[in-house]
């Protein structure tokens, strides 16, 4: 089986960030990176080399392939900032609806900026989603 790319490591979260080009991008993820800590009670960390990981579960599939991540996180992509809501959204409908402007993936909410959506929503959903990997893994 392929050895994972995106682990917990040591590399600075703060010189990852510095390296950030757009400055309201780099503003957003330190305002992220506040709201996170105070959800999850954890300190960020490097999970490869551009994600901005708190927590750690462990995950084991039906198939057999297994490994550990970050219980939420984000990172500053170069098209949009990917918020990580491991739960997904189709439990959290009512709060999708009041979210602002966004795009999904499976677990990746897509925003350009945070003045886009409505931060005590996204508050709501990184809580939600937290206590559904907690409780699920």
């Amino acid at each position: 089986m392929a050895e994972l790319k995106t682990k917990q490591n040591n590399l600075s979260v703060d010189k990852f960030l510095k390296g950030v080009k757009d400055e309201n991008t780099r503003k957003d993820c330190y305002a992220i990176i506040e709201l996170m800590k105070k959800i999850t009670g954890e300190e960020p960390a490097m999970w490869g080399s551009s994600i901005v990981g708190f927590g750690k579960y462990h995950y084991k599939y039906k198939s057999g392939h297994e490994g550990d991540m970050c219980i939420t996180g984000f990172s500053p992509r170069k098209q949009y900032l990917t918020i990580y809501i491991l739960a997904g959204f189709k439990r959290y409908p009512e709060l999708m609806e009041k979210l602002g402007k966004y795009k999904t993936g499976s677990a990746c909410l897509y925003i350009k900026k945070l003045s886009d959506i409505d931060v005590n929503v996204l508050k709501k959903l990184i809580i939600k989603s937290v206590k559904y990997v907690k409780e699920t893994y």
